[in-house]
């Protein structure tokens, strides 16, 4: 297992690289400085993921349906909610001698949830697991979050 905020080589991401588009620049300049974006509604203050959904772009708040989101930098901290183990025949690495890796749900502090790769060892995860984000490049792309075991100051890192 890594330290915190320090994904395993090659481990917590494919090797596809990310591409930016327009409007996710704000999104990936963050990642890049080691921060997670996600958009905030201006109007009433609700957090929403800074992904699409069913391949759209949201433009509007789905709480207020106000056009004013903002993106805001989240903690970066969240709870697992469910994951599942994927298993890629064929494609093994040394540090994957299963060729499986962890996606999971995370339900950030703020309140969003967010899809992404899991930097831990399938047999070691469990709902309500807290959770620290930090970001990969997977194939040399665009940093993207994968969420790993948080340390707390209160318990030794494990």
């Amino acid at each position: 297992m890594s330290s915190p905020g320090q994904p395993r080589p090659g481990g917590a991401a494919s090797d596809v690289p990310i591409a930016r588009d327009e409007p996710s620049a704000p999104f990936f300049d963050a990642a890049a400085d080691g921060r997670l974006l996600i958009r905030r509604c201006a109007a009433c203050g609700h957090w929403i993921a800074p992904y699409m959904r069913m391949g759209v772009t949201l433009d509007r708040c789905p709480a207020c349906t106000s056009d004013r989101l903002e993106w805001a930098e989240a903690s970066g901290r969240g709870t697992l909610v469910t994951w599942t183990v994927v298993h890629q025949a064929g494609r093994r690495r040394a540090d994957d001698e299963h060729g499986a890796h962890p996606v999971g749900v995370v339900e950030l502090d703020e309140g969003p949830w967010l899809t992404a790769r899991l930097d831990a060892d399938g047999t070691a995860l469990a709902a309500g697991m807290e959770l620290q984000v930090a970001f990969v490049r997977p194939g040399g792309g665009e940093p993207v979050p994968v969420f790993g075991p948080a340390w707390r100051p209160d318990r030794p890192p494990g």
